[in-house]
């Protein structure tokens, strides 16, 4: 019986194997397929990564020109190379790499012809060099650029000539890729990551308004555990990774429009303006409430812990709550991506959730003379609602 559980399992298992390839094949053709479609119906990061990538051949095609036609160099390799890797997603990190780069490919040049010089042997120089140079790939000032350092040389030495003038001539290469792969980037449609702004705050918010819609379902039901408010804890995860992304599209931002020369902006129809600051900070405000309201009843759930969750029609006016504060989160998130009206309340939903905080603070009484363990949980609950209320309708807080 087991030669035959076996055979059979030996049989089948190339058969999954193929099953679970095709689907993994299946999904990244239709992940390429939407995005080739995101490209070409409209302004957005494909179309973006689509234009840099076209930047970055043509800047490798004028640096191979340059290099082959007008200066004769038979073995035109260093210049493309460098200006290909130098169309970088901003223009002040192109300039930044090019320097940074630039100065990698010197060290690795000067330091493997020195080493070639004095030895006389190819295989010696590159055993003295490259360790050296290889430590000095991890000195900060280099960044990412330092294995450059390492690579000339080896290619420096495997050229087979080595001499001042040969020295000058892949320096000048360098130098000749940097300028055309930095000035390709600062003057054909340079990149600038405003609308990334954008969507990343509307993506928070709609997701702020999902979790938020999510708990208030919850909440409704009969029952709801430890493993319900794990899903919330969950949610509540994936909001703070939103923030993250939003905070890293804003510093993309700043650096995108820094040695960008105002013109050429305007020729590449960038947004006019972004969010201000002030809305990133609101919604991390926002992700923070939420956060602690998962938290809260995430200890609320568990048995083992005092704090007891309130119940009936108490739970049920705070589940109404959150979900107008969600609706208010989804409108918010219309406003940003669509330009649709913004999350100020019309005067039947104030009127509503003005009803619901006099029903929540009635119920908090109430179990105030009951219990206390419910008390303290329903008043920490009713405390987020109400930060996030001032967060999300401002104006109908202030009045």
């Amino acid at each position: 019986m087991t030669r035959v559980t076996d055979a059979v399992q030996q049989r089948t298992r190339p058969a999954g194997r193929r099953v679970h390839l095709q689907d993994a094949a299946r999904r990244e053709a239709q992940a390429v397929r939407r995005a080739a479609r995101a490209a070409w119906q409209g302004p957005g990061r494909e179309r973006d990564l689509v234009v840099q990538s076209l930047k970055a051949a043509l800047a490798a095609l004028l640096a191979w020109l340059v290099a082959r036609n007008w200066l004769n160099d038979p073995l035109a390799m260093m210049a493309p190379w460098v200006a290909v890797v130098l169309v970088q997603a901003t223009v002040y990190s192109s300039l930044v790499r090019a320097a940074r780069q630039f100065a990698a490919i010197c060290a690795g040049t000067l330091l493997a012809s020195a080493a070639q010089l004095l030895t006389g042997d190819t295989t010696v120089a590159l055993a003295l060099s490259v360790p050296v140079l290889m430590l000095l790939a991890n000195w900060p000032r280099f960044g990412d650029q330092g294995i450059y350092a390492a690579t000339t040389a080896i290619f420096t030495l495997a050229a087979g000539t080595v001499s001042a003038s040969a020295v000058g001539h892949r320096v000048g290469q360098a130098a000749l890729g940097a300028i055309i792969g930095v000035a390709v980037n600062a003057f054909i449609l340079p990149p600038i990551h405003l609308r990334d702004v954008r969507e990343n705050l509307g993506e928070l918010a709609r997701e702020a308004g999902d979790i938020l819609h999510t708990i208030a379902g919850d909440l409704r039901a009969p029952e709801w555990d430890a493993q319900t408010a794990a899903g919330w804890s969950s949610a509540a995860t994936r909001l703070q990774r939103h923030l993250e992304a939003l905070r890293s599209a804003r510093a993309w931002s700043r650096e995108s429009l820094r040695l960008t020369y105002g013109p050429l902006r305007a020729l590449h129809r960038v947004p006019p303006a972004i969010p201000p600051q002030e809305e990133d900070e609101r919604f991390s405000r926002v992700t923070g409430h939420i956060t602690e309201l998962t938290r809260t009843l995430t200890v609320a759930a568990d048995e083992r812990r005092t704090p007891a969750p309130p119940e009936g029609p108490v739970l049920r006016s705070y589940a109404r709550l959150l979900e107008l504060i969600g609706d208010a989160c989804h409108a918010e998130s219309r406003r940003l991506l669509d330009g649709h009206a913004g999350p100020c309340p019309d005067g039947r939903t104030a009127e509503t959730m003005e009803e619901l905080h006099r029903q929540l603070q009635e119920g908090l009484l109430e179990h105030a003379r009951q219990e206390a363990s419910r008390t303290t949980v329903l008043g920490t609950l009713l405390l987020q609602a109400e930060n996030l209320w001032a967060e999300t309708f401002p104006d109908a807080t202030e009045r």
